[in-house]
């Protein structure tokens, strides 16, 4: 054991440090599903910053500082609170905040977000299975967020929530793809501690319906 642990520490201390750095520092994810749809596309490779919301203990959820206060419009990398799978989605609202939704109507606060027509462009980048559901996108302005949305209207939308008062150190998640993603209108409220970083970019996208080549145009794409 001797001879074996002079000759590779450090190759091995090599490898702890890379794994505690992407596990409390940055990382990338790889995101298999488009429920974050027209923002996040299937096979995007997302950057994210992971001591944005205070550093934590390597392969824990044991947080050494606090980090920024996280924000609505954020799009977050979550343990899930159900089953622990990381997610992906959109963070909405904060706590203290009051959240309804009445169909596809977001209401925070007894304010209701603005609608106006999305990038029909961004039709064109879903999955071929996505754009023959006949997808919708539109342009979410609220509480001094801007985003693309996108509805799915053979599915309909998903029944009222709500008005529910986010408890502390609690946040509210939604998925940009509304009619198919599963948010805080079905897991619950996310706890502070459950998030893993803030995703700032699209470090490589990989089509799934084109042999897995590169998308052109989001490399290092900048999200919304």
């Amino acid at each position: 054991m001797r001879r074996y642990w002079t000759e590779y520490r450090g190759t091995l201390l090599f490898l702890m440090l890379m794994l505690g750095f992407r596990s409390a520092w940055a990382d990338w994810v790889v995101v298999p599903t488009g429920s974050m749809n027209p923002t996040v596309l299937e096979g995007d490779r997302l950057l994210v910053d992971k001591h944005v919301f205070g550093l934590r203990v390597p392969f824990s959820h044991i947080h050494l500082t606090w980090g920024e206060e996280p924000r609505r419009g954020d799009v977050v990398v979550f343990d899930s609170p159900v089953d622990g799978t990381s997610l992906v989605k959109r963070l909405m609202a904060v706590p203290g905040d009051t959240v309804e939704m009445r169909g596809e109507q977001l209401i925070v606060n007894g304010l209701p977000a603005r609608y106006a027509p999305g990038d029909r462009d961004k039709i064109r980048t879903l999955l071929a299975g996505t754009r023959a559901q006949q997808p919708v996108t539109l342009k979410e302005r609220a509480f001094g967020t801007e985003h693309d949305i996108l509805l799915l209207p053979d599915r309909g939308p998903p029944g009222s929530l709500g008005p529910v008062r986010v408890p502390p150190a609690m946040y509210f998640m939604l998925g940009d793809n509304r009619d198919n993603s599963a948010d805080s209108r079905y897991i619950g409220f996310v706890p502070r501690r459950n998030l893993m970083g803030r995703a700032t970019r699209v470090v490589v996208s990989l089509d799934p319906d084109h042999h897995f080549l590169p998308r052109p145009g989001r490399t290092l794409q900048t999200l919304d």
